[in-house]
């Protein structure tokens, strides 16, 4: 992608990729329990039993959505002696959560009130 091309696809209103696959990726991070599990890992490199301590998720759920994490390629993984440290894959995610977070913030009682997107929210 030319220098001008990528500044194109950065201007709003114009997506550097399919549409689905943008939905897919925002997907990715839709799940609070991913979401949790990102966000500990933007802030340093975890192991699973650390992501069930910050999560209060069983392991076999936090090595799930580590699964999920890894194949979409938010998070990697490297093995030290008997242990698996996982970290964010893109130093980007942790800007995208920053933005999504402040305008979440700036509109949690529409979000909150929103019957379109389920009532699990509150």
């Amino acid at each position: 992608m030319s220098g001008l091309e990528a500044a194109a696809a950065g201007r709003a209103g114009r997506l550097a990729c399919p549409p689905e696959a943008l939905a897919r990726y925002f997907r990715v991070l839709g799940d609070p329990t991913r979401l949790r599990m990102v966000a500990a890992l933007c802030e340093r490199e975890r192991t699973v039993s650390e992501l069930v301590a910050i999560t209060g998720a069983p392991q076999s759920r936090v090595s799930n959505h580590l699964a999920c994490l890894k194949w979409c390629q938010v998070a990697e993984a490297e093995r030290r002696g008997r242990e698996v440290v996982y970290r964010i894959a893109d130093p980007r995610v942790e800007q995208v959560l920053g933005l999504a977070s402040r305008l979440a913030s700036e509109h949690g009682e529409h979000l909150a009130a929103c019957r379109r997107i389920g009532p699990d929210w509150t």
